[in-house]
């Protein structure tokens, strides 16, 4: 396994760690938070969790364009395409549904916002989970 398979791999694993732990245990918990802490708190769960997920969807960005680029010898190139498509699906996810639902949340606990939010972090769990499977089919090539 090259040092970038081993690369795409972690962070691969990472982030759907990330994202199985928000879907499970961060969103629902939503719910439980009373109106008036509502605005403090969705701030800094935004805050914090970007600060968590930027770095992971830049380092999945670049070794998924890097294998497209220079697929390493053995690796599956059928593999690394089922991860850029996974890696696809999660970032047109956050941008296109999961961020406007946020802008939504942020201006006040909105329960028809967050069933949306609960339902597209629903696919990028799956699509998650298929990036850690597809990194792990190239790297084991």
């Amino acid at each position: 396994m090259t040092a970038l398979l081993a690369a795409q791999l972690a962070l691969a694993a990472a982030y759907a760690g990330v994202q199985w732990t928000v879907r499970v245990l961060v969103y629902p918990q939503f719910t439980a938070v009373p109106a008036d802490a509502w605005p403090a708190f969705h701030d800094g769960h935004s805050r914090r969790v970007a600060r968590v997920v930027g770095p992971l969807f830049a380092g999945q960005t670049v070794t998924t364009g890097w294998l497209l680029l220079e697929l390493p010898s053995g690796a599956p190139r059928a593999a690394v395409l089922a991860g850029a498509a996974c890696l696809g699906t999660v970032l047109c996810i956050t941008a296109l549904i999961a961020v406007p639902q946020h802008r939504r949340l942020g201006r006040g606990f909105d329960a028809a916002a967050h069933r949306r939010l609960l339902h597209a972090d629903s696919v990028r769990v799956l699509a998650a989970t298929g990036s850690v499977l597809a990194a792990g089919w190239a790297a084991l090539g």
